[in-house]
């Protein structure tokens, strides 16, 4: 079978709930903690590594480096490197990868909008479950 026959019968038989569906592991490769903020990040243009580095609180520079290979493998992130010394890496979002980004970036944005809602629901659960174990 060939590369591109195999592509056709994943596009075909895509399904996230099967447990052995290809797009689990795209699905968890743009929505991982580090993948959303990266590609959201690459939405604003370039950016080197470094400062992709400081724009994204928290992340280090074993997780960047491999979430941004991870990206490149599935076709999202364009990886430039230029050769000068110091050495200069570039990283741009693709066409896949800027549709992506959009996705996950809305997503990232109600997120943190829906933040106050979110500690409310917690403190009245927690308030409840509290309550239940004292009853």
């Amino acid at each position: 079978m060939s590369v591109s026959d195999e592509v056709g019968d994943v596009r075909r038989a895509a399904d996230v709930n099967a447990a052995d569906c290809p797009s689990r592991l795209v699905l968890e490769h743009v929505t991982s903690r580090w993948g959303v903020l990266v590609l959201a990040e690459l939405l604003d243009g370039m950016r080197r590594f470094s400062e992709l580095r400081r724009a994204i609180g928290g992340v280090s520079e074993k997780m960047l480096a491999q979430t941004l290979q991870t990206l490149e493998r599935d076709g999202f992130v364009h990886r430039e490197a230029h050769p000068v010394i110091p050495p200069r890496v570039e990283y741009t979002l693709t066409p896949l990868g800027e549709e992506a980004a959009r996705q996950v970036w809305g997503l990232a944005r109600w997120a943190e909008d829906r933040v106050p809602s979110v500690l409310a629901a917690r403190e009245d659960y927690d308030r409840a479950k509290a309550g239940r174990v004292h009853a």
